[in-house]
């Protein structure tokens, strides 16, 4: 939700005037309905463990950023002040450190904090501890759907973002990088399941690509470059649910209007060199729904710059157009994307010795059910 510019007419000096003159006299006079109601901006609420708060510095990148792209009319909301990180902003959130998914559902914890804080989106990165624990993936899933209900009891509306939690690999704990392995591809599943046109629910995948060598400062707390990139990737989603703004897609606007869902559905992709190495890098594109209408797959067309080609592929498919240009197209599990929603596939590439810095052309095309 931007801010336009407004006309602002004097309209208050002019009512105290008049109220001056007609108050002996008896008359009184109600206040202008434009300036007795301000608009009230989306309350986003961060929720999660101590990815999001301890401090959880996403936080306050994502809020810069939104801030600079002229999204003003938004609050970060939350039972838990501001955490630190060095930079103003909105740090209002519900990120507290160490605690369960699966017990914040079992102890009925979050009807409270959404009653004090009522959200219109929820940001949700949440499970780290369970996985941790070894809690099996269909408690934590289960877990998800409780607080997904719970949400939508305290405003029906509610628009939800979920992510695919970033990777692990502490070293006091051997097995929670497998644990993440397992639970992550479950996670866009349920997502679908639980997505209402009402109040839609979005994954945004934060675990491909995420290295926990260097974005972490001990295989489980970002550093300032995790911080950086965790919220690149809610930025667009995010942006996309406070575009379409309440209602939407389940009231869009007029047919014919950018975006209906009478109109085919469009996607957005965008490159990112992640690492390179003599011979060769590492890749990811990113897909995003840039439509009101859900995407129930895509295809990217990816052409490396310095005559790269493409020899590995993850969560997405490689095949070939008839010129030659390689294509990525969704695996099972990530085709299908709610309006705004985004996820990531990643690539390696072969590169000659002659080979700049690495860059690529993409582009996307989306599919309807029936397409």
């Amino acid at each position: 939700m931007r801010d336009t510019p407004r006309s602002r007419l004097p309209l208050l000096p002019l009512f105290g005037l008049l109220a001056t003159v007609l108050l002996p006299l008896g008359v009184t006079l109600a206040p202008p309905a434009a300036a007795a109601q301000a608009a009230e901006p989306v309350r986003i609420m961060p929720l999660g463990d101590c990815i999001t708060g301890s401090p959880g510095c996403w936080r306050a990148v994502l809020w810069n950023r939104l801030q600079s792209a002229g999204y003003k009319d938004i609050d970060f909301v939350g039972t838990l002040g501001p955490q630190g990180c060095g930079q103003p902003h909105d740090g209002d959130n519900e990120g507290h450190g160490g605690e369960l998914v699966t017990n914040v559902a079992a102890q009925n914890l979050l009807p409270a904090r959404l009653a004090a804080t009522l959200p219109d989106i929820v940001v949700m990165h949440f499970g780290t501890n369970d996985v941790w624990s070894a809690i099996a993936p269909d408690r934590i899933l289960a877990a998800y759907t409780k607080l997904v209900e719970q949400m939508r009891a305290s405003n029906p509306d509610t628009r939800i973002l979920v992510a695919q939690i970033i990777p692990m690999n502490p070293s006091s704990c051997p097995g929670c990088a497998q644990h993440v392995v397992d639970f992550n591809p479950r996670i866009p599943e349920r997502a679908r399941a639980t997505s209402t046109s009402r109040s839609p629910v979005a994954m945004v995948d934060q675990w491909t690509g995420f290295d926990t060598a260097t974005e972490t400062h001990d295989g489980v707390h970002p550093t300032a470059s995790g911080d950086e990139k965790i919220a690149a990737r809610w930025y667009p989603p995010l942006t996309g649910l406070l575009d379409a703004g309440p209602g939407d897609p389940g009231d869009p606007g007029d047919p014919g209007d950018p975006g209906s869902p009478g109109d085919p559905p469009a996607c957005t992709a965008s490159f990112r060199a992640v690492s390179a190495r003599q011979g060769g890098y590492q890749g990811e594109v990113t897909v995003t729904n840039a439509s009101a209408a859900s995407v129930a797959g895509w295809t990217t067309a990816v052409v490396p710059a310095d005559g790269a080609r493409l020899t590995q592929v993850w969560n997405g498919t490689l095949g070939t157009a008839s010129d030659g240009t390689a294509l990525v197209s969704n695996a099972d599990w990530n085709g299908t994307l709610a309006p705004g929603a985004s996820t990531t596939s990643g690539f390696i590439a072969s590169t000659p010795a002659t080979a700049g810095t690495p860059t690529a052309t993409v582009t996307c095309t989306a599919r309807t059910a029936s397409s």
